[in-house]
């Protein structure tokens, strides 16, 4: 069974701007958003910021490899 709901010009602007392509439905795109909201696995905004960090950490070259750590802790 169908229903209609009425959401303001504003919201249906930004739900169209969460479709993951043009001729995905609201319905698929409103799922899609429960699921997330209802999901417990989702990454808080600090995980992100520290994923971010790394990936930047890596593209700065500001590494180490597993030998040269090793190395630096004495370690075999």
């Amino acid at each position: 069974m169908h229903t209609s709901i009425q959401v303001e010009k504003e919201i249906k602007a930004r739900l169209d701007k969460l479709k993951n392509h043009p001729r995905e439905t609201y319905n698929d795109v409103l799922a899609r958003l429960i699921k997330i909201a209802q999901d417990d696995d989702v990454l808080s905004p600090a995980v992100i910021k520290n994923i971010e960090e790394g990936i930047a950490d890596i593209k700065a070259g500001r590494v180490y490899s597993s030998a040269q750590v090793k190395k630096k802790l004495g370690l075999k």
